[in-house]
């Protein structure tokens, strides 16, 4: 803790310190405890999670620099929320770029990703079996899409589409899923998985992007989703 009491006298923070600070609040945002447009205070921050100003400042700055977080000069920090107009932004690029990622990522995909696959696409159907606990289902859904982007092969495609997906955290597009459209999600997942276990890229892509713009229209006229 002397670590982190030093950084009130202007010394850097702990790594360690700011990481668990920074993993915190980008769990709170993505499991909805702070809403969209929420002030974030730095000191009821601090205080909350026993650390001192210094660690929460470099991690909201960090959150900012993804785009989940707005700073203003005297007034600190908030959730970041979306119009209309940035959800559709958000989609648009997605669907242009993502199901290229897909089609990438198939033939590089090994045994341990394709059972990761399976795995998260089992538990998701398991969560909307059971009834669905949104805010789960939206962190295994983010790790599905994740496998993807990471295994495609291309850094920058990657860093783009990591950049797209780091401001869909703060949305919950699973609680305005009405029953049907929460169906198609579940089906485009299942069929993703098998088109990974088929290794055909082609395939994978005419899914995802089908998937994307399914899920657009199943959001449409919300102004607080972005994530599929």
């Amino acid at each position: 803790m002397a670590q982190e009491q030093a950084g009130e006298a202007g010394e850097p923070a702990s790594g360690d310190v700011s990481d668990r600070v920074y993993a915190e609040l980008l769990t709170r945002i993505s499991e909805g405890e702070f809403a969209a447009g929420e002030r974030l205070f730095e000191q009821a921050l601090a205080r909350q999670l026993g650390v001192s100003r210094t660690p929460v400042r470099d991690a909201l700055k960090r959150l900012a620099a993804e785009g989940l977080v707005d700073t203003t000069p005297n007034k600190g920090a908030q959730v970041v929320s979306f119009t209309a107009e940035d959800t559709a932004a958000l989609y648009e690029l997605r669907a242009q770029f993502e199901p290229v990622a897909c089609r990438l990522a198939v033939p590089r995909l090994g045994e341990e990703d394709l059972a990761e696959l399976e795995e998260l696409d089992a538990r998701m159907q398991a969560i909307v079996a059971g009834g669905h606990d949104p805010a789960e289902l939206t962190g295994l859904n983010n790790a599905f899409h994740a496998i993807f982007v990471e295994r495609c092969g291309n850094r920058h495609l990657a860093i783009a589409l990591q950049a797209l997906f780091r401001p869909a955290i703060v949305t919950r597009t699973f609680r305005q899923y009405d029953p049907r459209s929460l169906e198609r999600s579940m089906q485009a997942h299942q069929q993703l998985v098998e088109a990974a276990l088929a290794g055909d890229g082609e395939w994978a892509e005419a899914v995802m992007r089908s998937h994307i713009l399914s899920t657009r229209h199943a959001t449409a006229g919300t102004t607080s989703d972005a994530d599929v």
